[in-house]
C-alpha cells in the first residue's frame, strides 16, 4: 500500500493531514489502514469487513455509522477536523481514488513543509487543518508571503518562533478572507 492508500481513512479523512500522523513522537500513528484504528473504529471495521477501502465504495453511504463516528450532526471534531471527510468521500465517488490521492498527496507535502520550515513546536495542528480545509493555492500563497518576508529581512530564517507566529497569522488571515474557520470544534464543557 505504498501508493497512498495506507493513509486514507475509511471515513474519508486523510491521515497524512493528521497531527498524530505527522508527529515524530513515539506514539505516532501510522495511518488508519496500517495503524491501530481497526481495533476500535466502527467505520474501519465495517468498511474492511465489506472488502472496501473507504465508505465511498459502499451502496449504503452515507450511513448512520459514519455520521455518528464523525459526529456530523453535532458538528464536532477530534484531534483532526472532520469537516473534509464527506467532501473527500464525494471526491472519491465522483473522480475515483487516484484523483483524491493526488490532491491529498499535494496537501500532505505542503503540511510537511509548513511543519519542517515554520513550526516552533505548537503549530502542527493548525498547519494540518489549514492544508485540509484551504485550497492548495492558498496554502502556497501563505508560503510565498512568508518567504517574501524572509527575503526582505523582516524575519530571520533561523528565528523559528517569529516564523511560526507569522505563518499562523498569514494562514489565519487567508482563512478568514475565505470564511474558513481553522479552529477545531470541540464540545463545550
Amino acid at each position: 500500500m505504498d501508493d497512498g492508500r495506507a493513509i486514507v481513512g475509511a471515513c474519508g479523512l486523510y491521515c497524512g493531514l493528521c497531527p498524530r500522523y505527522q508527529s515524530s513522537a513515539a506514539g505516532r500513528c501510522s495511518g488508519c489502514q496500517a495503524g491501530r484504528m481497526g481495533a476500535y473504529c466502527a467505520v474501519y471495521r465495517c468498511v474492511t469487513g465489506r472488502g472496501y477501502l473507504t465508505c465511498a465504495e459502499c451502496l449504503e453511504y452515507p450511513c448512520p455509522r459514519l455520521t455518528k463516528a464523525l459526529k456530523l450532526e453535532q458538528g464536532l471534531d477530534s484531534f483532526v477536523s472532520h469537516r473534509p471527510a464527506v467532501d473527500n468521500l464525494e471526491h472519491i465517488r465522483k473522480f475515483k481514488l487516484e484523483s483524491f490521492l493526488g490532491d491529498q498527496h499535494e496537501r500532505r507535502l505542503l503540511a510537511e513543509r509548513l511543519i519542517a520550515d515554520y513550526n516552533a513546536g505548537r503549530s502542527m495542528t493548525l498547519y494540518c487543518t489549514a492544508c485540509a480545509l484551504l485550497p492548495v493555492r492558498v496554502v502556497g500563497q501563505a508560503i510565498d508571503a512568508i518567504e517574501r518576508d524572509v527575503e526582505a529581512g523582516k524575519i530571520a530564517r533561523g528565528d523559528r518562533k517569529a516564523l511560526a507566529k507569522r505563518m499562523r497569522s498569514i494562514l489565519t488571515d487567508l482563512a478568514e478572507s475565505l470564511r474558513v474557520d481553522l479552529s477545531l470544534r470541540h464540545k463545550k464543557r
